[in-house]
């Protein structure tokens, strides 16, 4: 019985820990596909389109300091030059997108 317990909870963490890998994974992706060409696949803001946007650092401390219902206000309706992605992303796509611009922190 012991055994059993310790292999279900072992698969339970798996799978957990793949969910996890598999949101982080999505988020890049989605990241790439509507974020990237301003803000870079590093989010520093360092490509062509977002110099000539003045397209945010999102690793920056006054980005990473914003709460996740400001970052989702951004994203959803768009601010300045920025447009909105509320039409086009699903609200559960944009809440990865927020997690993810929090990773981005740790990577610069």
């Amino acid at each position: 019985m012991l055994i059993r317990c310790v292999i279900v909870i072992s698969m339970l963490c798996s799978l957990a820990a793949t969910g996890v890998t598999q949101t982080q994974g999505d988020a890049a992706k989605i990241f790439k596909a509507n974020c990237a060409l301003c803000h870079g696949a590093d989010g520093s803001g360092n490509t062509g389109v977002g110099k000539s946007l003045h397209a945010p650092d999102l690793r920056s401390p006054e980005t990473q300091k914003q709460s996740d219902a400001a970052l989702t206000e951004v994203i959803t309706n768009g601010r300045e030059k920025m447009p909105a992605f509320g039409a086009k992303l699903k609200p559960d796509d944009i809440t990865k997108l927020v997690v993810h611009i929090r990773t981005l922190a740790a990577k610069k």
